[in-house]
């Protein structure tokens, strides 16, 4: 890998990570030395990049730090095609048309010689088949989802049975053929999953829920979380005991 490549490697795992990171992780990601990556640190950091922190410590990058938008590898560019092309086959048409249009900007910004990984990408996604019409306005339930506001749901379940939920959205998940909604539902004092073509009917309200949306999810994560934990063994009572 060449220095200006490797420079901006670094800049991109600083940027993923929530907190610092050790010459060691950087250099064990870009397989190089740790003396290579203090070397690199420095260089950055005498070009004003602005990146705090030590050796030993780890190394963070100052928020609100960009670089141009247009500096992708090939890597970057296919793996983007590839994302944009799933969603515009599988999401709702307001997403689908957001990828379409995403895709036709990477194709006009990107050079010339990078043209290919967007036109004739190495990679591709599936034909799409069955995908089942969605009985509710799914870029309304986006919007909701960003505002922390509630919804109404008019609900069939797989037994035909009707019911009415207040829900506090989460978020949409889109599998190959239905679109699931996860929302902490107030009748049922939980998470619940709502495949979108069961729903008959759904009232947007401009009533807030009492949560940042983000505390929501982190709840709803942690909920996750605390299902897959292995429950504890019970253990065997001693011989002669009862």
């Amino acid at each position: 890998m060449r220095r200006a490549e490797r420079l901006f490697q670094i800049i991109q795992i600083l940027r993923r990570a929530r907190g610092p990171v050790t010459a060691d992780a950087i250099a064990a990601e870009l397989e190089t030395s740790k003396r290579s990556v203090y070397r690199d640190i420095a260089a950055l950091m005498d070009q004003r990049t602005p990146i705090r922190g030590e050796a030993g410590v780890g190394y963070v990058l100052d928020v609100g730090f960009d670089m141009p938008p247009l500096m992708l590898t090939a890597d970057e560019i296919e793996a983007a095609v590839l994302g944009a092309q799933w969603v515009a086959g599988r999401a709702d048409p307001s997403l689908a048309r957001a990828a379409r249009d995403l895709i036709a900007k990477i194709r006009a910004t990107v050079p010339e010689r990078l043209q290919p990984y967007v036109l004739e990408p190495a990679s591709g996604t599936p034909p799409v088949w069955n995908v089942t019409p969605d009985g509710l306005d799914v870029a309304g339930v986006r919007a909701s989802i960003r505002e922390g506001r509630k919804i109404v749901l008019r609900y069939r379940d797989e037994q035909g049975r009707t019911s009415e939920r207040t829900v506090w959205p989460v978020i949409v998940g889109y599998m190959d053929t239905v679109r699931i909604l996860i929302a902490w539902c107030e009748l049922r004092r939980d998470f619940r999953s709502f495949r979108t073509d069961r729903v008959v009917g759904a009232d947007f309200l401009n009533e807030s829920y009492p949560e940042r949306p983000a505390s929501l999810r982190a709840r709803w994560r942690r909920s996750l979380e605390a299902r897959e934990r292995p429950a504890p063994r019970r253990q065997a009572a001693a011989p002669g005991r009862s």
